[in-house]
């Protein structure tokens, strides 16, 4: 199959490339030239594990390619993917769909034959019937199928999610769409994946649920981890005591500072608006968006509170700037709220992130961005586990004592178990666990 997609950013490169690796002829379009530029050169954009390889490898047998000029891959093709931004719009929090709307009145202008127009940006509900009415009257005599087919990537595990998917699903009604959508993903048919065929309007819905509910598990847990706290239970054991229950599941049950990330912000964000613009109340995604922005700041409170109420003067090391590791997506990242936080408090900040210091500059400028956790936390009165990057949950604690003003460490992601800190001698709070004094 002859596939074009349009944008490469985080969905359209990862997605372009494994359909490229399926074997299908790929181009992916973008309007950015020093991108198309970077990515001829071989350089990725993103950082996610193993798309560099991925991407050479398709290029190298001449199955991928990238250009800025969308007329002869759109022509060419069997279907048009649009993989293009869908930001919160400033000032009412709606997805802004011009980056969809644009791209599709000009893929409307070089459609040649019979063509599938496909949206793969998280779009509200509706959006589909919007980019069918501009391909049409842009370009009356189009034989065109305008379809939905969600993403559902993991940022950090996005190629295996891809080609071991837990579904696809795929949103038209019409006959040729099924095949066409059937063909692009039968190489999945040897990993058994269920492919899902809805109603347009269907497969835009269930993103948006899909995103919800899991914002809504990770809330969860992190206000039974508040009541934990109090109570003198833990989290972690109570998380697997639900989780075992096979109605409920093990997965995004783990308490921390909040979910961040390209999606779930923004999504949440937007399932609100479009529910109010069909006079309906979701008051529990509402709650659920509430509650994570301000646990998000609440996190700063918790480290003053370890150093005695008062962070004038003091310096606090964090460790892990992205929003989940394996990326270096800044997006809504939890450690926005909480490094301006410990700022406003008075606090001086040393950081460092594997991936995404570069990234985070623009985000946190007024911080000292160090080349390793153990300089970071040189001299600082407390240690914050933010990201659970791999390379931080193996730290040499002899020597993160010996390097720090004082053996306070505050885990936000509860990567070590408390009876080891209080046998090195830290003063060790974490999430929804009782605290050790070391």
């Amino acid at each position: 199959m002859r596939i074009a997609m349009i944008g490469t950013g985080y969905v359209g490169l990862v997605s372009g490339a494994c359909f490229a690796d399926f074997g299908h002829d790929v181009t992916c379009v973008d309007k950015d030239e020093k991108k198309i530029a970077a990515l001829h050169r071989g350089e990725i954009p993103i950082y996610e594990p193993g798309l560099d390889e991925l991407v050479a490898t398709n290029v190298k047998a001449k199955r991928l390619d990238f250009t800025t000029d969308l007329k002869k891959p759109v022509a060419d093709a069997d279907a048009v993917f649009i993989a293009v931004g869908t930001p919160s719009r400033r000032g009412d929090g709606h997805a802004d769909l011009s980056y969809v709307y644009a791209a599709a009145k000009e893929i409307a202008q070089s459609l040649s034959g019979f063509t599938v127009v496909v949206t793969k940006s998280t779009v509200p509900v509706g959006t589909g019937d919007e980019v069918e009415r501009i391909i049409r009257e842009a370009n009356p005599n189009a034989d065109v199928v305008v379809a939905s087919n969600p993403e559902f990537l993991r940022e950090g595990a996005a190629i295996r999610d891809f080609k071991f998917p837990d579904r696809v699903v795929v949103g038209t009604s019409d006959e040729r769409g099924r095949k066409v959508m059937g063909d692009i993903y039968r190489p999945l048919s040897l990993n058994q994946a269920p492919l899902m065929f809805t109603a347009r309007r269907t497969a835009e819905m269930i993103k948006y649920a899909a995103n919800a509910f899991l914002a809504t598990k990770i809330t969860f847990i992190n206000e039974i981890a508040d009541l934990s706290e109090k109570a003198g239970a833990n989290v972690q054991e109570v998380a697997r005591g639900i989780g075992l229950d096979n109605r409920i599941g093990t997965k995004f049950l783990h308490a921390g500072p909040g979910f961040g990330g390209s999606c779930f912000p923004k999504d949440t964000k937007a399932l609100i608006k479009i529910a109010q613009d069909y006079d309906v109340s979701l008051r529990i995604v509402e709650s659920v968006l509430a509650v994570n922005e301000n646990r998000k700041r609440a996190m700063a409170r918790k480290v003053s509170q370890v150093l005695g109420g008062n962070l004038r003067g003091k310096t606090v090391a964090v460790l892990g700037l992205t929003f989940k590791p394996d990326t270096d997506d800044m997006r809504d990242a939890p450690s926005i709220p909480l490094v301006t936080g410990l700022i406003d408090m008075g606090a001086k900040v040393k950081a460092f992130d594997p991936v995404g210091m570069e990234q985070a500059k623009g985000e946190l400028p007024d911080i000292t961005y160090c080349e390793d956790a153990y300089s970071c936390a040189q001299g600082a009165d407390a240690l914050v586990i933010v990201t659970e990057w791999v390379q931080f949950r193996a730290l040499d604690l002899d020597r993160l004592k010996s390097v720090m003003a004082q053996p306070v460490v505050v885990d936000l992601r509860n990567i070590y178990r408390p009876e080891d800190m209080e046998a090195a001698g830290f003063v060790y709070e974490s999430v929804g666990r009782p605290p050790v004094q070391g």
